[in-house]
């Protein structure tokens, strides 16, 4: 009832009606008293109720009058904060910000920013408001940097008022905002955020897109691990409980784990997760440090086709499409086109670019469209001159991403464990025959390749044993294995003179997975086109002539090269449970989308 009496207040004393008004009605009962005036009994009826009306006027006004003191109404009044905030397309894009107050980014915000106002624009990673006066929001940037914003309405209403914390308190997570605010020391860090030594103390906020009320997949969600990689569309009648399956909760957690699908399905937040950040930002380290290291050596950069006339490597695998009148093919590696740079002059070249294999292979270690970190080089003297030349750029690369990257390994560990990653000490490199690789594997691997034989391939669980073997013995995980069998290698590699049933030709190897293949090629034409018949290819088919050509135009010198999969070095590196976590977009035989 006092709530009550305080939101419509009584009249003051001063404006209620005389006493004996009230009375009128028990004066009317007294005419038939033959003409008396009020009983005493009415009368004294009359004064009491007069007199509690009285007194609720009084604390009514009582009420009012200490809420005015108090900065506080008992009515709507204006917001006096109301163009410090609000969602910019409801305000028809009008908004205002300080001229003189400085964009800042996050992780650059230090001591010398600390009591002066800075903008920043961030993504709203949460909300909360506490009481009425106050609300918090935490601020997220690229690269997972975060802050905490405070609001604080004071008495007067400005620059922040009650229905601006509101406002901030409820804004929608992952919508865009732009805020401006004085950088101030929190009482204690801010455990929860990147930037916990600072806080904003906003004064204006503004939303320049809003995020749905309910997103496909949340940031936490997003940056769990994941463990069900299949990229199949489940069937109708299975969809409610394959959607269980999407959004399982893991053991060690509340917070839901989704599935690949559902990540590629809600792209923008898979790719907002700070560990997807983290594995793109050491994707992008690996390029540049291939890039560098082999311009300091004097390899030149060059641009091999993706789309090309006829199928490369004798056709297997290839994606064939319609090109105006004739047939065009997706490349499947740029070896041909390294080895034309070689034989038209160049001593040195490498690229980086997309390769595209038509392999109906659904595993974590394939996918149809990859990056690949290509190079050729003339030889001197020996094709070991290949080897080492890749040994040493894998290695650069290595050593490099652990002193660039420390940040984001620390990042991706945390979300997918994984044992330190084990480099040969300088001069300790493990290079391996492929002979003895295999007896490595009949001497100390599991029982069921106790008969592996030297001239067949290693298939991929042979390679993992062989990883824990070369780990175990040589404490290294990444490991090169050399002199192919005939059999395994493609026509274009160089037969081992002294030894022809095995190739100049080697794979290096990362935690038991391979991720390059190289070696020394044939530049005679004559020798080029019989071993081209010898494994079964048409010397004269659609590009397979082109290519043998090339040798017959002019001398080209002794040279070999090798192709790296950049999103297996990084998976590898990582030691990621697919190598679909490090491709920006993922390409599968099921999967086009996003």
């Amino acid at each position: 009832m006092a709530d009550s009496a305080a939101t419509t207040p009584a009249p003051p004393a001063e404006q209620q009606p005389p006493a004996a008004a009230p009375a009128a009605a028990p004066a009317a009962e007294g005419a038939e008293g033959e003409g008396e005036g009020p009983s005493k009994k009415a009368q004294k009826k009359a004064e009491a109720k007069a007199k509690k009306e009285a007194e609720k006027a009084r604390r009514a006004a009582e009420r009012e009058a200490a809420a005015k003191a108090a900065g506080k109404t008992t009515g709507p009044t204006e917001d006096l904060a109301k163009d410090n905030y609000g969602v910019v397309k409801e305000r028809k894009g009008q908004f205002e910000l300080s001229a003189d107050v400085e964009d800042v980014n996050l992780k650059n915000i230090g001591e010398e920013h600390v009591g002066k106002a800075v903008i920043v624009r961030a993504w709203v990673q949460n909300a909360r408001i506490q009481g009425a006066k106050m609300a918090f929001v935490e601020l997220r940037e690229e690269g997972a940097w975060t802050i905490q914003g405070v609001f604080v309405a004071n008495n007067e209403g400005t620059p922040v008022s009650k229905p601006m914390v509101k406002f901030a308190a409820g804004i929608n997570p992952e919508s865009f905002v732009v805020v401006e605010g004085t950088v101030q020391k929190p009482l204690e860090p801010v455990k929860s955020c990147k930037v916990s030594n600072y806080e904003l103390h906003i004064r204006k906020i503004f939303v320049l897109a809003a995020a749905p009320q309910m997103l496909g997949m949340t940031l936490a969600a997003a940056n769990r691990p994941i463990t069900n990689f299949s990229d199949e569309e489940p069937a109708p009648e299975k969809a409610a409980e394959d959607g269980v399956d999407k959004l399982s909760i893991a053991a060690e957690s509340s917070i839901p784990a989704a599935t690949m699908l559902t990540h590629l399905d809600n792209i923008i937040m898979h790719k907002r997760a700070p560990v997807q950040q983290a594995i793109a930002d050491i994707r992008m380290e690996v390029k540049d440090l291939f890039r560098s290291y082999l311009k300091s050596h004097g390899f030149k950069e060059f641009e091999p086709p993706c789309l090309i006339g006829a199928a490369s490597e004798g056709g297997a695998n290839v994606f064939r499409m319609p090109y105006f009148d004739k047939e065009a093919f997706l490349a499947q590696s740029p070896q041909f086109y390294k080895q034309f740079e070689i034989a038209g002059g160049r001593k040195r070249v490498f690229s980086i670019g997309p390769v595209f294999r038509a392999e109906n292979s659904n595993t974590p270690r394939h996918m149809t469209e990859f990056t690949g970190l290509d190079l050729e080089m003339e030889i001197k003297k020996d094709y070991r001159e290949v080897l080492l030349m890749l040994e040493g750029v894998l290695l650069h690369i290595f050593r490099g991403i652990k002193e660039r990257c420390a940040a984001e390994i620390e990042l991706v560990r945390s979300v997918y464990p994984a044992e330190e990653f084990l480099l040969p000490e300088p001069g300790k490199e493990v290079r391996l025959t492929f002979a003895e690789g295999q007896k490595l594997l009949r001497d100390e691997g599991p029982e069921e390749f106790r008969n592996v034989t030297d001239d067949e391939d290693m298939s991929t669980p042979q390679e993992k044993a062989l990883g824990a073997i070369v780990r175990k013995k040589f404490n290294t995980d990444f490991y090169v294995l050399d002199k192919f069998p005939e059999g395994a290698r493609p026509f274009y590699a160089k037969l081992d003179d002294a030894n022809p049933k095995v190739t100049n030709a080697f794979d290096f190897f990362l935690r038991g997975q391979e991720i390059l293949s190289g070696g020394q090629r044939i530049n005679d034409p004559e020798e080029l086109e019989a071993r081209i018949i010898q494994k079964g290819v048409d010397p004269k088919s659609a590009g397979i002539k082109d290519y043998v050509d090339v040798f017959r135009q002019a001398g080209v010198p002794a040279h070999g090269g090798g192709g790296i999969g950049l999103d297996r070095v990084v998976a590898w590196f990582l030691n990621l449970p697919s190598v679909h976590l490090a491709a920006y977009y993922p390409r599968t035989p099921k999967r086009l989308l996003p």
